[in-house]
């Protein structure tokens, strides 16, 4: 690889606003402009481009770009031979299998030959493939969710909250695979000491928000004859840090905990002695 700029591509659309909130929580600056396809981006070394996600991961299969935000289930979908760096955790969805109540309660077998129909096509394959299901495939490119019950027995299709399914009256009858949005690589970018750099060192400060954002900082001081019962009960990333309070017999505890831990962590945090809980919310942490 003889380029000197490392090439990001960030995706359009509705994971658009997610990634550069990330990027923004990690310090990295991007400035949209008038050009909007080609922002800038505050981190030396680094040449960005907006495309669809569809494109991003094709573009890093082919190469074009080294580095790109994605979604799991695209990259499942086209196949790319790509390298997962970090999952974001951002826009969660499920690639699941639904169909109008009908078929859904009675089975897909029961229903004889079906018609799928999905943006998904090789996902979907696999599936029916998988499933020994009976069923043609037609290829769908949007709005799939309107094909049930005149056009199509059966989608594949991505959901969130399954809302968009309900209202028209689909059942998920299975799920193929979970996706979030993912930072990925080219893997001939990475054979690249230069690129290597560039792309782990912004790795690390990304992971940084992704952490921070799963977890609190507790603070909580606790009598002396109590400190090794209340530390007992604690998770922490490592282990916590413990000081001596000024002129007293006690000791002020912090540590970064998983924010859904907090519900059952406090009253036992509360019951082993602990005083003057306080939580906050970190911006980044490095491990």
């Amino acid at each position: 690889m003889n380029h000197k700029t490392t090439r990001l591509a960030l995706p359009k659309g509705r994971m658009q606003s997610g990634v550069l909130e990330l990027l923004t929580a990690a310090g990295v600056r991007v400035d949209l402009g008038e050009r909007r396809y080609r922002p800038t981006i505050s981190v030396p070394g680094f040449g960005a481009k907006l495309l669809k996600p569809q494109n991003v991961v094709e573009m890093l299969h082919a190469g074009s770009r080294d580095l790109g935000f994605a979604g799991a289930d695209w990259v499942a979908e086209l196949n790319g031979s790509l390298v997962e760096l970090l999952d974001t955790g951002l826009d969660p969805v499920r690639v699941v299998a639904a169909a109008p109540t009908q078929i859904a309660r009675a089975g897909l077998r029961a229903a004889g030959r079906l018609t799928v129909a999905s943006e998904y096509a090789r996902l979907s394959a696999r599936w029916i493939e998988d499933r020994r299901l009976d069923a043609t495939l037609v290829r769908s490119y949007g709005a799939t969710e309107v094909f049930p019950p005149e056009d199509a027995d059966v989608i594949v299709d991505n959901t969130a909250t399954g809302a968009t399914l309900d209202a028209n009256g689909l059942e998920i009858v299975d799920e193929l695979m979970t996706s979030s949005t993912r930072l990925y690589a080219n893997p001939r970018a990475l054979e690249d000491p230069r690129h290597r750099e560039r792309i782990e060192n912004l790795v690390v400060v990304l992971r940084s928000v992704v952490e921070a954002r799963q977890r609190v900082m507790l603070e909580v001081n606790v009598d002396a004859a109590r400190l090794d019962d209340l530390v007992a009960v604690l998770p922490c990333m490592r282990k916590p840090t413990v000081s001596r309070l000024h002129g007293e017999e006690g000791y002020a505890i912090r540590v970064a905990v998983l924010r859904e831990a907090l519900p059952g962590l406090i009253p036992s945090v509360k019951a082993r002695g602990g005083t003057d809980l306080v939580v906050t919310t970190p911006g980044q942490i490095v491990a």
